[in-house]
């Protein structure tokens, strides 16, 4: 690192494993877990990660990461984006020559992120009991290196998804993934209905909870 980053933030966990989702799944990667949400989705299996957390000064995250020797890292929460210096961490990642990706809700302003970064974005589908907060702006700031990740709780939230891609077109923008959420939504079944339907769509199932279940830090 050629200079001192600035800026704080309070991080839940920094870890070290396999990444379980996205165009990288498998890829040994940092995870970043930042602290605090302003949603409560109902499929949410981070929880922990809501209150509490550490404060850390972007050095000491940037020394933790480095010594855990990845090429990838995702910054992840929570809600990354409702810190505010969640930008600075983004943009040191990057300049210190990390693949990074960043996983949000879609619920706060993705305009800023550094374009370095690939935004995985979720849109809340009406099972989550967040779909109003859905910011649907963030869409045209989409480019061909990002994603938009449905978790599919039910045939309705899979038919309203439908509709959102054909709406706005979203095949044409950037990659889409769907997840089935666990345990409300049977994988094959939905795999089966994108066969059904010739869906654009990349079938994405968590490979950690195959590996490790829900174990924080893993």
């Amino acid at each position: 690192m050629n200079k001192s980053a600035t800026g704080k933030l309070r991080i839940t966990e920094i870890f070290y494993s396999l990444q379980g989702e996205a165009l990288t799944v498998g890829c040994p990667t940092v995870f970043i877990r930042l602290t605090g949400c302003p949603l409560r989705c109902g499929y949410c299996d981070t929880t922990y990660a809501f209150q509490g957390g550490e404060w850390m000064d972007l050095d000491t995250i940037l020394e933790r990461t480095a010594a855990l020797q990845a090429r990838y890292v995702t910054v992840t929460g929570g809600e990354p984006l409702a810190q505010k210096d969640c930008l600075a961490l983004l943009r040191s990642l990057c300049d210190a020559g990390y693949r990074v990706s960043l996983e949000t809700s879609g619920a706060l302003d993705i305009g800023a992120v550094d374009p370095r970064v690939t935004r995985v974005m979720d849109l809340k589908t009406p099972a989550s009991g967040e779909l109003e907060r859905n910011r649907y702006e963030n869409i045209q700031l989409l480019g061909h290196t990002d994603l938009v990740k449905f978790v599919i709780c039910d045939r309705d939230d899979y038919q309203w998804a439908k509709d959102i891609i054909r709406q706005y077109d979203l095949n044409n923008i950037c990659e889409i993934l769907f997840s089935p959420a666990q345990p409300q939504q049977d994988a094959t079944e939905l795999a089966n209905w994108i066969l059904e339907d010739h869906l654009p769509v990349r079938l994405q199932i968590q490979l950690h909870k195959y590996l490790w279940g829900n174990e924080p830090g893993r």
